[in-house]
C-alpha cells in the first residue's frame, strides 16, 4: 500500500505542538489511524498524496525521519488488560480460555498471521535514503526501525517458529515474495540479532523512558537471546528443537553467552539502578507512580489524560464483573518466608488459612496481593480481600492506584516494557544455564533484586546443595550440577515479573506447558462458616451450604458449590477455580501456534507447524 494520505501535513501541524505534548504516542495513533486507509480503493492509494509525500520527496530532514519512526511505537507497547490476560497457571479469573482447555482450532484468517506493522518498518527501511541525509543524521531513525523489525519477527519467531523474513516492502504484484516459504528459525533470529546489534550501535545513549535508546536494544537483545537460548536447549529432542526443514536447531550457548553478554554490557554502563525507597512499599512503587521511575524503567507506556490515553487496570482488578484475577495458591506458595526459608517446608502449610499464611513472608506477596493491614492508595481505610473481585481470595494489587481511577479507561499510571530488574534476572538465569554462574554473578543481579524488599540473598552453593522440592516437581526437565539455582532464579522470575507478560512465553522456552493443565487453585478453608481475613476480629468471607444468614455490612457471602467450590466439599480444603473445565496440553503440538488456513491455500509454499 502507498504511503498513507496527508501524512504529512497533519503532522507537520503537531510537531508545532512537540513543547506541550507526548507526541511519541499521539503521533502514532494519528499513523494507525492511516493504516486503516488499507480499505480504500486502489486508485485512491496511487495518487500522489496531498502533502506531497513520496519516497522521492521525503525524509528530507531529521523531523520528518522522527515522526514517521514515531508511528512504530504504536505496536510495541502493551495495553493494560494485557498484563492481566495470563490466566495460564499464576493468574486466575473466572473464565478459561480455549489456549488451556486443548479447543484451539486452526484460524481461518489472522491468528496473528499479520505483516502490516512491518511493511510500515520496511517501507522506511528501503526509502530513508532518497532524502539525502548524512549518515550521522539517519543512523539513529534506522536504528529505531531496525529495533522495531527486530521486535516484530522476535514475536513471531515466539508464535509460529519459522516465518518468512522480508527486508523489503512487498508490491502487491510481487508474486515470488508472496509465495516466499518460511526460513529458518536460525536465519529469522540470526537476522533478528543483526538489526539489534544495528540498533545498539546507533542509537542514542542518553536514557529515555519513551523512546528507544541504546539501552532499550541491548534489553531486547537479552530477552531475545535468552528465550531462544533456552528454546534451543530444552526442544533439544522434541518436533520444536528443528526448523521446517529438519535441520535442528543448534546454538543454543551462544545464544545463552549473548544474553548474558548483553545483559553485562547495560549492568557495567551504570546507567540503571533497582528502584529503593522503602522494603514494604519500593516494589508496590514503581507500577503505581504517576511517571516512570527513570532509575529502573527503561522503557514505559505513559498515558496521559491530556491526550485521552488510559488503561484499566483498576477497573479490571476491583470490578466483580471483570473476570475477578487473583493469584493461584501455586504462586503464592513460592513466595519464601521473610528470613529467606521456604514456606513450603513448614509442616502443615497445606492447610493453613489466609492470615497465617501470609504472615512474615517475601514483601513482594504484600505488594503485589491485599494482606493484612492492606489500604487503598489515596485512602486510610484498612480493607480485606474481597471475594467479590477475586475468584482465589489472592485480590490483586499491582497497578491498583487510587479509588477515582477504578472506572473503566481511568489508569493514567505507566506501563513498563522493559525494565532493569528483567535484566538482571536474564543475566542471572543465562548464566546459571551455562554453568558459568558464580556467587558474585548472583550479586551482582538477584541479591539487587532481594535487597529492595529486605530479603535475604540468594546462596548458590545451599540451593545447589538442597533443591526445593516444590518448585523440582513443577520445573520437571531442570537437571545438573546447577538444578537448585535455576530453581531459585525461576522462582524469583514468577515473583518479580508477575502480571508483566511473560508467564507464557516462560513455560514455552522452559517446555513445561504441563503446568497450563493443573487445576486452579485459591486460599484454604476448612469447611463452611465464618472467617476473618485480616486479624480485625471481624468476619470478610462467610460460607453457607442452605440459607444465607442475615447480612452484615462488609461481608462477601459464598454458597458452597454454586458460589464457591473447595476441594472436599463440606469438609474444607482449598478453593477451586472452574474445576468443572478440562485443562490439556498438547506436547506435541501446543508449543506453536497454528498457521490461518487461507495463508497456507494462498502460498503453496507454506507449511503447517507440526501436528495442527
Amino acid at each position: 500500500m502507498w504511503f498513507k494520505c496527508h501524512f504529512l501535513a497533519l503532522t507537520n501541524k503537531l510537531y508545532k505542538m512537540k513543547k506541550t505534548i507526548n507526541t511519541t504516542f499521539l503521533f502514532s495513533l494519528i499513523f494507525s489511524a492511516f493504516v486503516g486507509l488499507s480499505s480504500c480503493n486502489k486508485d485512491f492509494l496511487d495518487r500522489e498524496p496531498l502533502s506531497q509525500l513520496s519516497p522521492n520527496n521525503s525524509f528530507s530532514s531529521a523531523s520528518e525521519l522522527e515522526l514517521y519512526t514515531n508511528s512504530f511505537y504504536n505496536d510495541l507497547i502493551p495495553s493494560g488488560p494485557s498484563l492481566y490476560n495470563q490466566a495460564i497457571d499464576n493468574i486466575v479469573t473466572n473464565s478459561v480460555s480455549s489456549t488451556i482447555t486443548g479447543d484451539r482450532t486452526v484460524p481461518v484468517s489472522g491468528g496473528g498471521w499479520g505483516w502490516g506493522d512491518l511493511r510500515n518498518i520496511n517501507f522506511f527501511l528501503q526509502n530513508y535514503t532518497k532524502g539525502n541525509l548524512p549518515d550521522i543524521i539517519s543512523a539513529p531513525y534506522v536504528g529505531v526501525a531496525k529495533f522495531f523489525r527486530a521486535y516484530f519477527y522476535f514475536n513471531m519467531v515466539q508464535t509460529f517458529g519459522d516465518v518468512p523474513w522480508y527486508s523489503v516492502a512487498i508490491d502487491a504484484n510481487d508474486s515470488s515474495l508472496l509465495q516466499k516459504p518460511r526460513d529458518s528459525r536460525m536465519l529469522v533470529v540470526d537476522s533478528i540479532l543483526a538489526d539489534l546489534n544495528y540498533a545498539i550501535a546507533h542509537l542514542p545513549t542518553a536514557k529515555s523512558y519513551d523512546k528507544v535508546t541504546k539501552w532499550t536494544a541491548l534489553a531486547l537483545k537479552s530477552r531475545v537471546c535468552l528465550f531462544e537460548g533456552t528454546w534451543r536447549k530444552y526442544h533439544e529432542n522434541d518436533p520444536f528443537g528443528e526448523d521446517s526443514y529438519g535441520k535442528p536447531l543448534t546454538g543454543a550457548d551462544e545464544l545463552l553467552q549473548q544474553c548474558a553478554d548483553a545483559s553485562d554490557s547495560l549492568i557495567s554502563s551504570g546507567k540503571y539502578s533497582i528502584y529503593t525507597s522503602s522494603p514494604g512499599t519500593a516494589y508496590q512503587e514503581l507500577f503505581t507512580a504517576p511517571n516512570p521511575i527513570s532509575s529502573e524503567i527503561i522503557l514505559a507506556r505513559t498515558f496521559s489524560t491530556t491526550l485521552q490515553l488510559f488503561h484499566t487496570v483498576n477497573y479490571y482488578t476491583v470490578s466483580p464483573s471483570y473476570g475477578k484475577p487473583g493469584l493461584s495458591k501455586k504462586l503464592v506458595n513460592s513466595y519464601l518466608m521473610k528470613d529467606g526459608s521456604r514456606f513450603t517446608d513448614i509442616p502443615g502449610h497445606e492447610t493453613m488459612q489466609f492470615y497465617e499464611e501470609v504472615q512474615n513472608r517475601d514483601p513482594r506477596l504484600s505488594e503485589t496481593i491485599r494482606t493484612p493491614g492492606y489500604m487503598r492508595m489515596g485512602t486510610n481505610v484498612v480493607v480485606a480481600p474481597n471475594f467479590g473481585a477475586t475468584v482465589t481470595g489472592y485480590q490483586l494489587i499491582k497497578f491498583v492506584t487510587t479509588p477515582p481511577d477504578d472506572r473503566i479507561n481511568g489508569n493514567t499510571n505507566p506501563l513498563p516494557v522493559f525494565r532493569y530488574a528483567e535484566v538482571l534476572l536474564n543475566f542471572a538465569e543465562a548464566k546459571a544455564e551455562l554453568g558459568t554462574l558464580t556467587q558474585a554473578d548472583i550479586d551482582r543481579s538477584i541479591k539487587l533484586l532481594r535487597n529492595r524488599v529486605g530479603m535475604p540473598n540468594l546462596d548458590m552453593a545451599a540451593a545447589n546443595a538442597n533443591p526445593d522440592p516444590y518448585l523440582a516437581s513443577q520445573y520437571i526437565n531442570v537437571s545438573g550440577a546447577n538444578k537448585g539455582v535455576i530453581l531459585e532464579i525461576r522462582r524469583e522470575r514468577g515473583i518479580e515479573l508477575v502480571m508483566e507478560g511473560f508467564r507464557w512465553d516462560d513455560l514455552m522456552r522452559w517446555k513445561e506447558g504441563h503446568l497450563i493443565a493443573l487445576k486452579f487453585y485459591g486460599e484454604y478453608f476448612p469447611g463452611p462458616g465464618s472467617f476473618d481475613l485480616d486479624g480485625d476480629s471481624k468476619p470478610d468471607v462467610v460460607i453457607y451450604t442452605d440459607t444465607k444468614p442475615p447480612v452484615q455490612q462488609g461481608v462477601v457471602y459464598l454458597k458452597l458449590g454454586s458460589d464457591i467450590a473447595l476441594e472436599n466439599g463440606a469438609n474444607g480444603g482449598r478453593i477451586v477455580v472452574n474445576g468443572d473445565v478440562a485443562k490439556t496440553f498438547n506436547e506435541d503440538r501446543d508449543y506453536l501456534n497454528p498457521l490461518p488456513t487461507q495463508e497456507i491455500l494462498l502460498n503453496d509454499n507454506l507449511t503447517q507447524n507440526p501436528n495442527w
